[in-house]
């Protein structure tokens, strides 16, 4: 292999001046070019997106697979550029027990009828999770991901790039100011070697004249060399910036794919439920349900005593009617509306961004909701698309 030694010490000897001027900085013995205070409100906006983008992505990846062994293992197949093999979930695993076991006991009998219809629910508990958990990795962890290891990288790219400009400016106006000052002090020996004896006049004003010319030169040189590192900062800063500034298109499209995640989360629990509750009637019409369920009343394990699963909750059968609710004396408040929101039925709100509107709660309402008005409207408004004013 072919070595360019050159550069290699030249590469080495910028790295340790980089080295020992970030040193300097640091301890106060070096002067440095400020950025702007939106430059660095934009710099700090960005490292929390960072850091708080990777604690998100950690701990989904947590929630979906708790086992760090397979999420290792699927760590490994991606760096390999392998697909990864299908593991079945918990769900799956169970539900095949159960259905080999039916097998065993006897498909007629008691235990083995219900080991049936539990084994082929779990089946399709663990088919939903399945489901769940690569709709989430696609909508929800791959565009973290990707801002993690694209865009993110790309901007630390030119960060690094913009503090290495900027330390080779401040080198610059260094070494400039360092030529401004010797190149005045050869001018003053110019001048004061008018006023020395003949004798030594000749070779004071030879050697005066060559420093000042000297100093003249690396004046000049120090000038060329400041604008230039001056130009390339400007260059980078905008760059970087520019980058900076696309963090906001970032933080819209996390909310964006937030809001899918939510959905599929809920999507799943949905369906999760409907299971059950198939699975519970299921059970409740099987005739073996009789002898589980022969127990005298009032007793812990009476089922009177426990709300059904399918039962409407207080507030589901004490339905909210808004034309009914009244505004409180005290504590109505105004609210800015961040985004638009189309409303779901008859009893919600339809907002539309940065409009003003009053809202208020009312006893056993949900926290995530609130009852909003708009003149002669009235409806309940999700919590998260507001900006609550004091």
């Amino acid at each position: 292999m072919d070595f360019n030694v050159r550069k290699l010490a030249a590469d080495a000897g910028i790295f340790f001046s980089r080295a020992v001027q970030f040193t300097e900085e640091r301890l106060g013995q070096a002067e440095k070019t400020e950025l702007d205070a939106h430059f660095e409100n934009l710099l700090s906006r960005a490292d929390c997106t960072k850091n708080w983008t990777e604690k998100i992505y950690r701990q989904t990846e947590v929630m979906l697979q708790p086992n760090p062994g397979a999420r290792i293992e699927e760590f490994l197949y991606e760096k390999l550029d392998r697909k990864v093999p299908p593991r079945p979930t918990n769900g799956e695993i169970l539900g095949q027990f159960m259905l080999e076991a039916a097998k065993e006991f006897g498909p007629g009998t008691p235990y083995g009828s219900t080991l049936i219809k539990v084994g082929d629910c779990q089946r399709r508990l663990g088919g939903a999770e399945r489901e769940f958990l690569q709709t989430s990795s696609i909508s929800f962890l791959t565009p973290l991901r990707n801002f993690l290891e694209g865009d993110w990288r790309t901007i630390s790219k030119e960060r690094r790039l913009l503090e290495n400009r900027r330390l080779d400016l401040d080198a610059c106006k260094a070494r400039l100011k360092k030529a401004k000052t010797a190149e005045a002090k050869a001018a003053l020996e110019f001048n004061t070697s008018h006023c020395n004896a003949l004798c030594a006049f000749v070779l004071s004003f030879c050697m005066c004249l060559s420093s000042h010319q000297l100093w003249n030169e690396e004046l000049d040189k120090a000038e060329h060399e400041m604008r230039v590192a001056q130009t390339e900062f400007d260059r980078q800063a905008e760059v970087t910036r520019l980058l900076l500034e696309g963090i906001s298109s970032t933080h819209v499209n996390h909310l964006r794919c937030l809001c899918e995640f939510v959905e599929v989360q809920a999507m799943y629990y949905s369906q999760c439920h409907n299971y059950m509750q198939e699975l519970q009637r299921e059970l409740g019409r099987s005739p073996h349900s009789l002898e589980v369920n022969s127990h005298p009343a009032g007793s812990p394990t009476d089922p009177s005593t426990f709300l059904p699963l399918n039962s409407p909750s207080l507030l589901e059968t004490d339905a909210l009617q808004i034309e009914e609710v009244q505004p409180p004396a005290s504590g109505t408040r105004k609210a800015k509306v961040l985004y638009d929101y189309d409303a779901g039925d008859s009893s919600e709100l339809s907002l539309r961004a940065d409009e003003l509107i009053t809202v208020y709660t009312v006893p056993g309402m949900d926290s995530d909701w609130l009852i909003g008005e708009r003149g002669n409207q009235k409806g309940k408004v999700p919590v998260t698309y507001l900006e609550l004013l004091s």
